[in-house]
């Protein structure tokens, strides 16, 4: 597991930050108080005169004072002395104060936190700076009175939210300012920067999980980064309109849904649902607050210790599991940082109650958690855009291959459709050919054997010749070139010898290619018409065919000695003798049929059939 480079250079360079925030600068002018004097008052006012017991600063309650709280005084008293400060200011700064003081320098009143009363100002995270004046200052020794409102350990949720009182420091007041703007910097605005961005992410991604139920882990997780920065309230809302126990009460139920969230965001992240985890958790979030409610404001911390252990092991648990499932994936490292940041905030935590310190490591652990949910929170925005960019990517291919398949499959359509109607057309076709053959050309054959007129039995036999020619070509068989050529020669020789015309033929022996059922019979009734002009309108005493392949087409040429065509008549001979017919249906097959002549020198037909579209495989 490992993280991106540069989320570990932004993590470095944040911590790096917080740490140059966190440091104290050399403090030569300043002089640090240690020891007060403590003086317990009913009021909210001490007698001058009122002697205390000493005690060590910092003096956090809960170690030195169980059970106490309300107001509590502190004396000290100081030489004043001078400054490297251009206006001669003092101050007096204090790092630390829960919940709220309020500070008097020789019986004046030169501070105040906030409310002193109940419910207090909540200052236990912001440092105070105090401006002594001049004009309260005496030569010899002065006395500074801080009057100190908190609560006793038993009825808060944290050590931290207990009463107590850092080590004060007095100093010039330009050097003392700098300190406090870092301390401010690192325990309240960095704070705040983070919860202002978990709210604007926690958000974003709640809405984003919320909208698109499969993608339940973002919800999950913008409650989580949400409930965080309600969390964190308390360093913008530091008077809220409730009673301290309801704010501590509302606080630990804070966190009771923090854990509830963390828990099913890890395993939602790890793509599983858990539905007895679902019943639990609810149920346990009622158990908390019942027994919050019994415990009271008297034993809350005790009550909240036991439901913080129990919160934090579920978290480590659920966390754990998440890291065994999910071992082998790339995001392992979100679940990596986040269990590691709450173990952080936990263990430091866990020392600071025990030792009673709030060193820099404090501050710097309690941005752990919130700095963590941001990087992953980002990261997670991250992935998601990537899933919605494939997803795009995904759906833009998948629109491509449906429009193929669509296309594909109209094409086949098409093809079936076109192949159904050839089918049926070819069914039609042959049924046809068999009603002509098996009716009409019976017909006609006894007509060609019964007639007792030669005319009549001469156009029952052309008749029946061109019957077997539609049937041929209805039947839709390709014919052999040799074949055809040989079918041709012996029919034109014949028609020439009948009328008294001598005819020569001329074409190769075996030709390999075969013609379609339909150039077959275009070409048969050309060459019949070509024929025929020559022996009704030639005048001519010989005829030659000649037929070959050249330049991939089939050539027919059919030539004659007559009288030719004179222009006069070449426009009636082409309207009452064929020769439209023979081009058009010589057009129809994709080729030409050209007619020369010329009076005296006889015709000459050149018929040109491109054998890629008149023959067909065998």
């Amino acid at each position: 597991m490992r993280l991106p480079s540069s989320l570990l250079s932004t993590l470095g360079l944040i911590g790096l930050m917080l740490l140059l925030l966190g440091l104290a600068p050399a403090r030569a002018q300043t002089v640090a108080i240690r020891s007060a004097q403590a003086i317990p008052s009913l009021t909210m006012a001490v007698d001058p005169e009122s002697a205390g017991h000493a005690v060590l600063l910092p003096d956090d309650w809960a170690r030195t004072r169980p059970g106490f709280e309300g107001p509590l005084w502190y004396r000290v008293s100081f030489q004043p002395f001078g400054g490297d400060d251009r206006n001669g200011l003092m101050a007096l700064y204090i790092e630390h104060v829960c919940s709220n003081l309020e500070v008097h320098l020789n019986g004046h009143l030169i501070h105040s936190g906030g409310r002193m009363t109940e419910p207090y100002t909540h200052n236990c995270n912001h440092p105070q700076l105090v401006l002594l004046p001049h004009a309260l200052l005496v030569a010899g020794t002065n006395r500074l009175d801080l009057m100190v409102v908190g609560h006793r350990l038993e009825g808060v949720g944290s050590w931290q939210r207990a009463g107590g009182l850092s080590a004060l420091e007095i100093g010039p007041q330009a050097e003392l300012a700098q300190r406090h703007a870092r301390q401010t910097a690192l325990q309240v605005a960095a704070p705040q920067a983070l919860g202002a961005t978990l709210l604007l992410l926690g958000g974003f991604m709640f809405v984003l999980g919320f909208v698109n139920r499969r993608e339940s882990h973002l919800a999950y997780f913008g409650a989580l980064a949400l409930g965080w920065a309600l969390l964190d309230a308390r360093l913008w809302l530091r008077d809220l309109p409730l009673s301290h126990s309801a704010i501590e009460f509302l606080y630990c139920m804070l966190l009771g849904f923090i854990a509830w969230v963390a828990v099913q965001f890890l395993v939602r992240l790890a793509g599983a649902r858990r539905r007895w985890v679902d019943r639990a958790l609810p149920l346990q979030s009622a158990l908390m607050a019942l027994s919050l409610l019994v415990a009271g404001p008297s034993r809350l911390h005790a009550a909240a210790l036991f439901w913080y252990a129990v919160l934090a092991l579920e978290v480590v648990a659920a966390g754990a599991w998440h890291l065994h499932r999910q071992r082998h994936s790339r995001s392992l490292w979100l679940s990596a940082s986040l269990l590691a940041a709450a173990l952080l905030l936990g263990l430091v935590e866990l020392l600071a109650q025990r030792s009673g310190t709030r060193a820099l490591v404090v501050s710097l652990a309690q941005l752990a958690v919130p700095l963590a949910l941001v990087v992953a929170g980002l990261r997670l925005v991250q992935r998601h855009g990537r899933a919605l960019q494939h997803a795009e990517q995904d759906k833009q291919q998948l629109e491509q291959h449906l429009r193929a398949a669509t296309a594909e499959i109209e094409q086949s359509y098409r093809q079936l459709a076109d192949l159904r109607v050839e089918q049926v057309t070819e069914r039609e076709r042959k049924r046809i050919a068999a009603d002509l053959h098996d009716d009409l050309g019976a017909k006609l054959l006894t007509i060609v054997h019964t007639s007792e007129s030669d005319r009549i039995s001469t156009l029952a036999r052309e008749a029946l010749e061109e019957m077997r020619l539609s049937v041929r070509g209805l039947t839709g068989r390709p014919v052999r070139l040799a074949d055809a050529l040989g079918d041709w020669r012996a029919e034109v020789v014949s028609r020439l010898a009948q009328a008294g015309i001598q005819g020569s033929w001329e074409a190769p022996e075996d030709l390999p290619q075969t013609l379609s059922a339909r150039a077959y019979v275009q070409t048969t009734r050309i060459l019949r018409e070509a024929t025929s002009n020559v022996i009704k309108h030639s005048g001519g005493t010989h005829c030659s065919v000649s037929a070959g392949i050249a330049d991939g087409d089939f050539q027919l040429v059919v030539q004659d000695n007559g009288d030719g065509i004179s222009n006069e008549v070449d426009g009636r001979l082409d309207r009452g003798h064929g020769l439209a017919s023979m081009k058009n249906r010589a057009k129809q097959l994709q080729g030409q049929c050209l007619v020369e002549s010329g009076p005296g020198y006889g015709t000459v037909i050149r018929l040109t059939v491109p054998l890629d579209r008149a023959t067909e495989a065998p």
